[in-house]
């Protein structure tokens, strides 16, 4: 395991911001962590990131102890916040020369490391433009590279595309995949577009400082979702039918939106009203259902 958390605490005198989190991230997944606002997702980031001393608990990263090795673990990460921190006055390229002097005093090999991230990241024809004038999604792009000017094993994004339109959103997670594919990066996630953590290979569900549910998106959406059938009315008796059949089910106008435990559940309970409606549609669970009833919060 790359990460490794074990009954972490973190308390700021009464309010338990993270209390006893345990979980593991494998080397080269995508991790997703979620949960509302206030959840302790950001608190506990800053404790793998080495920004904040934890209460009690353990934490691995790299094989580094949390506490006793702290530079050698931010040798091994890199980190994407949600609010773009990069000089605006800066061209790019000054950026990520004065962000990648911090790790590398060599100007030859800073130099080199500057070109490999612009090439990776297609940043070729934006160097030497002002980070301030640049589109949300190339300072997204900017954001990244500079994470990645030391070869860092974890890349934490902390919501990466908040704010950005469909298109820059597609851009940054293509660039992401790619990065994972041809590098092996262990990428950790949090966001709260249900369809970018849909992507994880596990995730890690928060809720008021406790770690709730953990699992990969398939074994959430099977235990925490339902499966809905839509039926457009055309008669009376459906409701009636339904009432009798035991169904779970609610009227909007005259589409009946019916709880079913998967979608093969739908042919047989179709055969019995299908002279009752005129059309019909199964709309799969999704990660969307499995945080709302979870949390009981907003997406």
């Amino acid at each position: 395991m790359i990460i490794e958390v074990n009954g972490l605490k973190k308390y700021f005198g009464e309010v338990k911001a993270v209390d006893d989190v345990s979980f593991s991230v494998k080397k080269g997944e995508l991790f997703g962590f979620l949960g509302v606002n206030g959840a302790g997702k950001s608190t506990t980031i800053n404790i793998l990131c080495t920004l904040l001393a934890p209460t009690s608990g353990s934490v691995t990263v790299c094989g580094r102890e949390l506490g006793r090795e702290d530079n050698e673990i931010k040798r091994h990460i890199g980190v994407v916040y949600q609010n773009n921190c990069l000089d605006k006055l800066l061209t790019v390229k000054e950026n990520l020369l004065t962000r990648g002097s911090l790790y590398v005093n060599d100007s030859k090999q800073l130099n080199s490391s500057i070109d490999r991230v612009s090439g990776i990241l297609d940043l070729g024809e934006i160097l030497k433009r002002p980070y301030g004038k640049l589109s949300g999604g190339q300072k997204r792009r900017c954001e990244i590279a500079a994470a990645l000017l030391h070869s860092p094993d974890i890349l934490f994004l902390d919501e990466p595309t908040t704010g950005l339109d469909p298109a820059a959103r597609k851009n940054v997670w293509e660039t992401v995949s790619e990065l994972q594919r041809n590098t092996g990066m262990t990428v950790f996630l949090t966001t709260h577009y249900m369809e970018e953590a849909a992507q994880a290979d596990h995730i890690a569900i928060m809720d008021k400082g406790h770690l709730t549910r953990f699992g990969t998106p398939f074994e959430l959406k099977e235990k925490y979702a339902r499966d809905r059938l839509i039926v457009t009315l055309k008669g009376q008796g459906c409701e009636k039918l339904l009432s009798g059949m035991g169904c779970t089910y609610s009227v909007e106008g005259e589409k009946a939106v019916i709880d079913i435990p998967d979608t093969m559940s739908a042919l047989p309970l179709l055969t019995k009203i299908q002279d009752m409606i005129s059309g019909f549609e199964v709309v799969q669970g999704t990660l969307d259902d499995v945080f709302l009833n979870v949390t009981g919060g907003a997406v």
